[in-house]
Parts: structure tokens; sequence; C-alpha cells
């Protein structure tokens, strides 16, 4: 039976994938990347040589009838993003649900993503945590943030980078100056940084140092 597979690419240093992920690139018919241009330096590295083809947030829609034709036709087809596991804040629920939906077999490898090393690096409770992915980009923030505030387990945000600072100062003025964070940045990378502090010190370093690469905001959870 045609299967659709989710495999996770590092998130940093490239040998951050496993072994069976690289077998099953080698192997399928088609992959899907969410950026062919940046998965093209991961397939180079591991010798894959295997047809590939956009499939992003911009397309993914209009891609669903051809990929659904494509595993009727008993073609094994990968999706890759750009780093960590496809569908989380990435593209790959589309395909996943109308697979579900058309009795395609779904598998999903175990693998990379950035914010469990964030979690556990933050040194805050994480035998239970919520995953909040971003925020909105403008409205809606604050309603949401409301909505967290009295969470009483570890939260995780992703943020760019270009929004830190203003972020951590808004979750502090929502969940209090005091409550206890991390950001992780540049995760499996050369310059990985992790800063734990209070929101409002956290707010105040990166405001006078800057800040730069992929970001995980984990926030303790309310004292309920």
């Amino acid at each position: 039976m045609p299967k659709l597979y989710f495999v996770p690419t590092p998130v940093g240093n490239l040998s951050d994938i496993t072994y069976r992920a690289v077998e099953i690139l080698k192997t399928v018919d088609l992959i899907l990347a969410e950026d062919t241009r940046t998965s093209m330096t991961l397939l180079r590295h591991y010798g894959i040589n295997t047809p590939m083809q956009s499939n992003h947030k911009y397309n993914e829609h209009h891609k669903l009838a051809q990929v659904m034709d494509m595993l009727e036709a008993g073609k094994d087809i990968a999706v890759i993003t750009d780093a960590g596991t496809p569908g989380i804040s990435d593209p790959g629920f589309l395909l996943a649900r109308e697979c579900v939906k058309c009795g395609f077999e779904v598998e999903t490898l175990p693998g990379a993503t950035a914010f469990v090393p964030a979690l556990v690096n933050s040194g805050l409770p994480c035998d239970r945590f919520m995953f909040v992915g971003f925020l909105p980009q403008k409205k809606g923030r604050q309603s949401a943030l409301l909505a967290l505030k009295e969470t009483g387990c570890s939260m995780v945000f992703y943020e760019s980078p270009f929004r830190l600072v203003k972020a951590l100062e808004q979750m502090a003025e929502v969940f209090g100056e005091e409550r206890m964070a991390s950001v992780s940045r540049e995760i499996s990378k050369i310059h990985e940084e992790t800063r734990r502090g209070t929101l409002a010190e956290l707010a105040r370093s990166f405001a006078e140092t800057g800040v730069k690469g992929e970001i995980v905001i984990v926030v303790a959870g309310a004292a309920i």
C-alpha cells in the first residue's frame, strides 16, 4: 500500500537526522519540501537523489489533488520542512488530514524538533506542558496571551527574533514581570544559547544585546 511519510529534518547540525530518515528519503518516489533550495543542502550532504517538489503554505492547498493522485497510483511520498518535524508550525497538516480521509497510510518518523530541547534546557517543569507555537503576528496577540494567563503548566512559544523583545514585554504585562522563563536560540547550531530569568529580565537583556536566529520561549505556568 502506498504511504505518505512525514520525515523530521535537522534544526541545526546536519548530523541530527536518523539513519532511517535518510533511508526513507532515498527510497520514496517523491519528496515534498517546504523550500527545495534549503532542502537541497541536506539531500546533497547525504547523497539523496530523489525527485523533489515544493510544498509550502502558499501552494499546499493546490498540491492536495496531485499528491492524492500519486498515492492512488502507488507512489510513496515523503514530506519534509526546512527544519524540524512537518506539521509542527510548518506545512503538513492538510496532507495528513486528506490522506486519513482518503484511507492512505500516514507514518511520521521520530526525530528533530526545536521545542523539546528548549523545554528540557529551560529548567522549568516539563512533565506537563502546552505547545502554543507562534502567537498571532498582529491582531489577537494580547487576547491569546490573556487566554493563557491561568495555564498551570509550562508553555512553549515560537517567535521571530524581530518580535522577541516585544513578545517578552507583552508576556510580562499579562503573566507578570516575575514569571520565570527561558529563551533558547539557534538550537543545535554553533551559536546555540539559552538565557533564563524572569520575563522582565529577559526582555531587558535582549533589548540590550539584540538577537538573531530561531527562537523558542518557555514560560512557567501560573502558580495555582
